[in-house]
């Protein structure tokens, strides 16, 4: 048990025992619920900081189908349907790399923008991710940039009228890492499987590894055109670990899922996610769009305007 962690339990259950022999504590004022809630909390703190979290395997998933030149367009909206921002996916291979960016402008100002930088040489492997959340979409104002080979995770992040702040880590990145990736890796999921592990790094604002416990959870239809067609729905659970994540679900912290639908067959296709894009951020739907063509003349009408 660490130093750090030894003395939380140590002052929680200093709190929790001193509650017990006097009945004028204050600890009842305390936000996380009483003294019994105290107790409880370090005996939690206390076996996590001395076990281990259950086993999930860190193997990567497979390229099974590569990636290539891709330029999509994307809607992000509300689950009530209001639009909210446009995105636009694009994806380049050079050489033994692939650069994808999907940025997202909202229409009050706000941007989210990541660039990742992976292989796919039979796994897929991060070389490089930097996510941008900025706006006042975002309560926190994130700039996250993760460097996949060393490990080194740095974050320049700014809570409401304070002062930037950077923090950094260097971490031990397994290979089944997935930031900016997650729809590419569940299109590679084998057909038949049930549920799948991944991994990310997350601003918290510290860099933070975390893991996502993947599982598919049932299909549902959709229509394009006159045609209907089946889609799968993964959920994607983030597994926070360790004490943040025994304190997480007693505080009200614990992350919502994620769910994103893939079209399956012979070439999947992401088809739509909902899910919260931070933490703190409400749950919004990412689902793709399809131009829509503007006559010449109400073209010619709004150029001179």
């Amino acid at each position: 048990m660490s130093i750090a962690i030894y003395n939380m339990v140590f002052h929680l259950t200093e709190v929790y025992t001193l509650h017990r022999h006097d009945r004028k504590s204050r600890c009842f004022d305390l936000p996380i619920g009483g003294c019994s809630r105290l107790g409880l909390l370090a005996f939690v703190l206390s076996g996590a900081a001395v076990c281990q979290t259950s086993s999930v395997s860190v193997e990567s998933i497979a390229v099974r189908y590569v990636e290539g030149q891709v330029h999509g367009f994307l809607a992000l909206r509300t689950l009530d349907g209001a639009l909210i921002a446009d995105g636009d996916l694009t994806q380049a291979s050079h050489g033994g790399a692939v650069t994808s960016r999907l940025a997202f402008h909202f229409k009050d100002g706000s941007l989210q923008d990541e660039t990742t930088v992976f292989s796919q040489r039979g796994s897929f492997h991060i070389l490089s991710d930097h996510l941008v959340q900025k706006g006042p979409a975002f309560k926190r104002q994130v700039d996250l940039s993760l460097n996949g080979s060393t490990g080194q995770a740095a974050v320049r992040y700014r809570d409401g009228d304070e002062k930037e702040k950077v923090a950094d880590a260097r971490l031990e990145l397994p290979p089944n890492l997935s930031n900016g990736i997650v729809p590419v890796l569940l299109r590679n999921i084998a057909p038949g499987a049930q549920s799948a592990a991944a991994s990310m790094v997350v601003a918290t604002p510290k860099p933070q590894l975390v893991k996502l416990a993947i599982s598919a959870e049932g299909e549902d239809w959709f229509v394009t055109g006159g045609a209907r067609h089946k889609a799968t729905r993964y959920v994607v659970k983030v597994e926070i670990g360790g004490v943040r994540g025994a304190i997480a679900p007693l505080v009200g912290k614990q992350p919502a899922d994620t769910h994103v639908w893939i079209l399956g067959g012979s070439s999947p296709a992401f088809v739509k996610s909902e899910g919260p894009a931070c933490e703190g951020c409400p749950i919004w739907r990412t689902e793709l769009v399809s131009p829509v063509w503007i006559e010449s003349s109400k073209e010619t009408t709004v150029s001179k305007k």
